[in-house]
């Protein structure tokens, strides 16, 4: 089968739209699971997370050639999808200090960051994704001029990813203040990303100290 041309016009949405559904995944996720309504943004502004936005169009340029081999597909999503969500947990963990998913308690994982029962999840979204989804999706973009909404998409994303980084920085280095009790002077920074909105934004952030341990930042600066 024919595979279809990818554009950079056609990534940038895959990203953008597959960032919003994945929030709103994780967001139904956390209610049927928890009972809870609560924030799993991934960046501080928009309504984004982008793990999944980032990892859909990841998939789609490696498994687009095999569109129409549905074993393939569930074999080779699988494999980049767990490839990417270790890159993705050690990158971030590097990043901001702290693993944003632990694996740990599962019976087949490595290093908490992958486990076998989300590969298997990995591969039939693959199936999903590439058969059905991006048919349909694909029509839609193509009905979105390019240029000036493309360049603004990126612009908003690019200076959301440097105000999360920031923040989060900002976020943890008080949180490892207060966990070893030390007295931070505040700067501007502080009162901008203050306790109240990060905390909100991302409830479930954790900080590892030098034994390893893992600790909700929440509830070390409440």
């Amino acid at each position: 089968m024919k595979k279809k041309q990818l554009t950079i016009h056609k990534i940038i949405w895959y990203v953008l739209i597959f960032s919003i559904i994945g929030l709103i995944i994780e967001t139904l996720y956390g209610f049927i699971t928890m009972g809870i309504i609560e924030s799993r943004k991934g960046l501080i502004l928009g309504p984004f997370c982008p793990i999944y936005g980032v990892g859909a169009a990841f998939l789609i340029v490696l498994l687009n050639e095999y569109k129409g081999k549905k074993i393939k597909l569930f074999f080779y999503g699988s494999l980049y999808g767990a490839i990417f969500e270790y890159i993705c947990s050690y990158v971030l963990q590097i990043m901001y200090g702290s693993k944003f998913w632990d694996y740990s308690y599962m019976t087949y994982q490595i290093n908490g960051r992958i486990s076998l029962i989300y590969m298997f999840f990995w591969g039939i979204l693959s199936i999903i994704l590439i058969e059905y989804i991006i048919t349909f999706l694909d029509k839609f973009i193509s009905k979105i001029p390019e240029g000036f909404w493309d360049k603004f998409i990126i612009t908003f994303l690019v200076i959301d990813v440097f105000l999360t980084i920031l923040g989060i920085s900002v976020y943890m280095d008080r949180a490892k203040y207060a966990y070893e009790g030390i007295e931070k002077k505040k700067n501007i920074l502080d009162y901008i990303f203050n306790d109240n909105i990060m905390s909100y934004t991302f409830p479930n952030l954790r900080y590892t100290d030098s034994s390893g341990n893992s600790i909700f930042v929440r509830d070390i600066i409440k």
